[in-house]
């Protein structure tokens, strides 16, 4: 059977008009904190909007600055130019308050569509907690008045557990890299993550994960050879995939983990169907150690468990240009690294193919130093 993920993500672009003509409502979100939960509870189809393209940039300068985040603009350039069939598909568009940049960027964007944004706190203490529980109240009582429906205490919960389950398949696939050597590239580990989150129909997506993860399972590795093992961490990989993980892998490397918006982050910690529901939600995404949040020790634990579960030589901390709060993060992420026993190289780069030679020599002498 052949596990064509990208392929699929293009066929199920045809799938959302489908869904969105029989009157299935969709929205459209940005960030691992969105609660998926709540939306899907509503009816409605979740989608992911974050850009990954450079072609879409300069439509966004006339009113972005460029040495804004490429992300940020790409995002904001695909709602003007209207040539992302997501954004287009999109009758909700959920923001939140993570850097300054998104957010006056959301402001931008509601001229353009129907945007609800979630006041992120910047801490994860009690008080942030309680603040954050009641911006999902509130976050509830949005989508049942714009949607027309109400969200049943019985529907969320078993909403809860279709999204459990599909994390808990999708941490399986990602532990298979712990093995050395590992039935499944970092290329392949990527496109996987990034594109599943296309598949609309759950039942259909943990199903075939599960097929894919037994046939890798499975994959004859006894002829393959050790290769040096690295760590992805830092900014959304998508937009920089080929100019940094193909070419890592080009040099002969291994990437073992995602330590970032396309895997970990999004994927850790499963919501109890025990109690308040909506605390419940609430405490799992605050749990998230991105690093708009003060004092983000979280990721630094993170990043030091994975180099001895992934038994990695190296960590690579992915910046994107302008994105201060990961840029300030990168010395703290390379203590930790060495203080696990890994190397690290922080890599500022851009959605441009301007520094792909230069990313290449970087890279080259990185896996270099390894041996």
């Amino acid at each position: 059977m052949k596990y064509d993920f990208i392929e699929l993500k293009k066929r199920n672009s045809l799938a959302l008009l489908d869904l969105k003509a029989k009157g299935k409502s969709i929205v459209g979100t940005f960030c691992t904190y969105s609660p998926k939960e709540l939306i899907y509870a509503a009816g409605a189809v979740p989608i992911s909007l974050c850009a990954y393209d450079e072609s879409p940039i300069n439509a966004a300068h006339a009113e972005l600055p460029r040495n804004l985040c490429p992300l940020i603009k790409a995002s904001y350039g695909y709602a003007v130019t209207k040539k992302c069939p997501y954004m287009n598909a999109s009758d909700i568009i959920i923001g939140e308050t993570t850097c300054d940049g998104k957010k006056k960027m959301y402001e931008l964007l509601a001229k353009h569509k129907e945007v609800h944004v979630l006041e992120l706190p910047n801490m994860t203490n009690k008080r942030s907690l309680e603040l954050w529980i009641d911006e999902m109240r509130d976050f509830k009582d949005y989508l049942e008045k714009h949607l027309d429906v109400k969200i049943t205490d019985e529907k969320l919960k078993e909403t809860i557990e279709i999204f459990n389950k599909e994390r808990d398949v999708l941490n399986k696939l990602m532990d298979l890299a712990k093995l050395d050597p590992s039935p499944i590239s970092g290329s392949e580990m990527h496109q996987v993550l990034f594109a599943s989150d296309f598949i609309y129909n759950k039942k259909e997506k943990i199903k075939m994960l599960c097929s894919y993860i037994e046939a890798l399972k499975q994959k004859d590795m006894s002829k393959a050879k050790h290769k040096k093992r690295i760590i992805i961490t830092g900014c959304p990989s998508g937009g920089v995939y080929e100019k940094v993980i193909k070419q890592i892998e080009g040099l002969g490397a291994d990437v073992v983990a995602f330590e970032n918006c396309t895997g970990t982050k999004n994927l850790k910690n499963n919501i109890s169907t025990q109690g308040d529901l909506i605390e419940n939600i609430a405490k799992r995404y605050l749990k998230i150690p991105c690093s708009v949040m003060y004092k983000n020790d979280a990721r630094s634990d993170v990043i030091k468990n994975f180099i001895t579960e992934y038994k990695a030589d190296g960590v690579i901390d992915i910046v994107l240009s302008g994105c201060h709060t990961y840029a300030i993060e990168t010395n703290k992420i390379k203590e930790a690294s060495k203080e696990a026993g890994a190397s690290y190289m922080s890599l500022e780069t851009d959605y441009s193919k301007q520094d792909v030679g230069q990313i290449r020599t970087r890279l080259e002498a990185f896996l270099e130093f390894l041996d």
